[in-house]
C-alpha cells in the first residue's frame, strides 16, 4: 500500500505540473526566468552581484513598465507602434513646462502625462473613428512625435530638474524604476482580471462584434487602452529622464518598442489579441534583460544578442501556440 501510494504521489507530481503550465500562461516563461538565471550565476559568478542586479532591474524597469501598457493595446487585437517615441516626448514637454512655463514639477509631470494622453487619444480615435488601421496610425504618430522631440529641444539633449524628494521618488533612487514597474504591474492586473474595463477588454479583443451586440462601448474601450498605453509609455520616460538625469530627444524610439513588443510575446500575449497577461509581459521583460546582461557578461555583442533574442521569440511563439491547442483540447467537452 505504501509502494503504490509512493508511486501514486511520484505520477501525480508530473499531471500536476503539467496541468499548471497548461493553465497558468505565465509558469513556462516564469520557469525559463528561473532556468536563465541559474544558468548565468554558473557560468559568472558575478551575475547575480549587487552592481549587477541594480543594472539589471534599471534595464528592465522601463521596458516593463511599457510592455505592460502595450498587453492592454494587444490584448485588443492592436499594435502601438508610437508607445516607444512616447517615451521620449513626455520628459521633453515636462522639460518645457517646468523650464519655459515655470510650473512646479508636479505640474510639469501632469501636463506631460496628459500630453501622452492626448497621443494616445489621436491613435486611439484614427482607429476607432476613420478605420486606419492600428499599425499605420501608429507608425504616423511615431516619426511624427520622432520630429517633435529632435525640434521641441533642438536636437540636443536637455538637464533633467533639480535635485527633490520627488525626482529620488521617480527614478533617481537606484531601485525606484523597478519598484514603480512593480507597482504598475499589480495594479494592471487587478484591472484587467477583476474590473469591468478588463473583463470588457478581454471581450472587445476576443470577440469585436459580439461584444458590441452585448452592449459593450467598445469604442470607449479601444480608445482608451491606446490612451493608457501612451501614458504609461510617457510616465517610462520620465523615470528613466529622471535615473540619468538628462532629457534626451533621441532616447527611446524603435529598440525599447520593439523590446516591450517582444517581452509582451514571450510573456503570453499573442498579437492576436483576446488574451494576454501583464504578469507575463513583466516576467517576459525581465527574461530578456537577463539573457542582455548575461551573454554581455559572456562577452556576447548586440548582434550575436539580437540573434538570441530573435531566435527567442520564435520559439517561444510557437510553443505559446501548441501550448494553446492543448490548453483548448482540456477544456473541450468530452
Amino acid at each position: 500500500m505504501a509502494g503504490q501510494s509512493a508511486t501514486g504521489g511520484r505520477e501525480g507530481l508530473l499531471p500536476r505540473l503539467s496541468g499548471a503550465l497548461l493553465e497558468r500562461r505565465e509558469a513556462g516563461i516564469f520557469a525559463v526566468a528561473v532556468a536563465l538565471v541559474v544558468y548565468f550565476q554558473a557560468a559568472n559568478a558575478a551575475f547575480l552581484t549587487q552592481g549587477n542586479l541594480r543594472a539589471l532591474a534599471q534595464f528592465a524597469a522601463t521596458t516593463a513598465i511599457i510592455a505592460v501598457g502595450l498587453v492592454m493595446v494587444m490584448i485588443l487585437g492592436e499594435i502601438d507602434l508610437s508607445v516607444g517615441q512616447a517615451y521620449g516626448f513626455a520628459p521633453i514637454v515636462m522639460y518645457l513646462a517646468y523650464e519655459r512655463l515655470l510650473l512646479v514639477l508636479p505640474l510639469a509631470i501632469a501636463v506631460a502625462l496628459a500630453a501622452t494622453a492626448v497621443v494616445g487619444f489621436a491613435n486611439g480615435a484614427l482607429r476607432v473613428y476613420f478605420g486606419v488601421p492600428s499599425f499605420v496610425a501608429t507608425l504616423g504618430t511615431f516619426f511624427l512625435l520622432g520630429g517633435l522631440n529632435v525640434i521641441l529641444t533642438g536636437g540636443f539633449p536637455r538637464p533633467a530638474p533639480e535635485e527633490s524628494a520627488l525626482k529620488q521618488a521617480l527614478g533617481a533612487y537606484p531601485y525606484a524604476g523597478i519598484l514603480w514597474a512593480t507597482g504598475i504591474m499589480i495594479i494592471m492586473h487587478a484591472v484587467l482580471n477583476h474590473t469591468r474595463w478588463g473583463i470588457h477588454t478581454f471581450a472587445t479583443g476576443g470577440n469585436f462584434t459580439g461584444a458590441r451586440e452585448a452592449g459593450i462601448r467598445v469604442d470607449r474601450i479601444r480608445i482608451g487602452n491606446f490612451m493608457l498605453c501612451s501614458v504609461l509609455g510617457g510616465f517610462a520616460g520620465i523615470i528613466e529622464a529622471m535615473r540619468i538625469d538628462s532629457i534626451d530627444p533621441l532616447v527611446g524610439g524603435a529598440e525599447i518598442m520593439f523590446y516591450a513588443i517582444a517581452a509582451a510575446v514571450i510573456g503570453g500575449t499573442p498579437l492576436a489579441g483576446g488574451v494576454g497577461t501583464v504578469i507575463g509581459a513583466f516576467i517576459g521583460t525581465l527574461v530578456i534583460s537577463i539573457l542582455r546582461n548575461g551573454f554581455t557578461l559572456q562577452g556576447v555583442n548586440a548582434n550575436e544578442f539580437n540573434i538570441i533574442l530573435g531566435v527567442a521569440v520564435l520559439i517561444v511563439m510557437a510553443l505559446n501556440i501548441y501550448v494553446g491547442r492543448l490548453r483548448r483540447g482540456r477544456r473541450a467537452p468530452t
